[in-house]
């Protein structure tokens, strides 16, 4: 006789299989960040997850960060964190840290995607000049070696794929001179997907989604057209941090990415429920050509 939790798993296949059909052969940068980074077995799931959607036929970018261990370190070398607008004002000595733990963290994340069976690559923003960065001066300040993404080299990217490699990136670049700069994860992920156009962004972190009450953390709204979310701002209902992450979502948006996703990484296999079932767990940012996947 066949068991209720066996029929069950086929509902979620059926389900599944529209969105395996759509997706097959696209391309799908993931920004992976947060606290998910911290807890080993969170970070096989989301390697897993990754993973399962190249198997499926999907052609996933890893874009990582590594701010709390970062922090970890420097806390560790005596030295003082700190940050101006989100971005970690980053000296000398605080490079050379970001440099060695990022390093660290990408090995071993190429290692479990491939102890999992997956073609995968480390590479920095350096490596074949995949990123060019200018200085950032964010209101004209100077907060030391943090770059800005100018260029993206997409032939490194586009040779990786085309081959069966995951590429797998952490945020050090370098400018036209050759000075190495320390570059926000996010901003390097919009800029990827933006360059290689991508089907989905999606952002694992520590936010569960944009929240129709700010304070009800059960009103994550599945689905936003970017003119919605870009609404949310002006009215005050998206604030605090979560604006730099909103508008990093609408400036992928309106630069070709047809669908951003921020999720919570703390939730096991988030990123599969997000993109192979109809309502998703976190907040879909929408371009004006896409189609609602879920009716509230």
């Amino acid at each position: 006789m066949v068991k209720q939790s066996d029929l069950d798993k086929t509902k979620i296949l059926i389900e599944a299989l529209p969105y395996i059909q759509r997706f097959n052969g696209n391309i799908i940068v993931v920004k992976y960040g947060g606290s998910a980074m911290k807890d080993e077995e969170l970070q096989y799931h989301v390697i897993e997850d990754i993973v399962l959607l190249k198997l499926v036929g999907m052609r996933p970018i890893i874009v990582h960060g590594g701010g709390k261990e970062i922090s970890r370190w420097v806390a560790k070398a005596g030295i003082e964190p700190h940050f101006y607008n989100g971005l970690r004002v980053t000296d000398e000595d605080t490079l050379e840290i970001a440099k060695m733990v990022l390093g660290k963290v990408n090995s071993d994340l190429v290692s479990m995607a491939e102890a999992m069976g997956a073609n995968a690559v480390g590479i920095s923003g350096i490596d074949g000049g995949l990123l060019t960065v200018e200085k950032n001066m964010p209101d004209g300040k100077d907060i030391g070696y943090v770059g800005e993404v100018s260029k993206v080299n997409i032939k490194v990217l586009h040779d990786l794929v085309s081959n069966d490699f995951i590429p797998v990136i952490y945020p050090i670049a370098a400018d036209e001179e050759g000075q190495a700069y320390n570059v926000n994860a996010d901003h390097v992920a919009s800029a990827v997907a933006e360059a290689v156009h991508a089907d989905k962004l999606a952002y694992l972190s520590d936010i569960r989604g944009v929240y129709r009450d700010p304070d009800d953390p059960e009103s994550v709204i599945s689905e936003l057209f970017a003119d919605e979310a870009a609404q949310l701002i002006d009215d005050g209902l998206i604030s605090g941090g979560m604006v730099p992450k909103v508008e990093n979502c609408l400036d992928a948006v309106k630069n070709g990415v047809r669908r951003v996703h921020i999720l919570d990484g703390r939730v096991p296999h988030s990123l599969l429920l997000e993109i192979f079932t109809n309502r998703g767990v976190g907040t879909a940012i929408l371009s004006d050509t896409e189609e609602r996947y879920y009716q509230e």
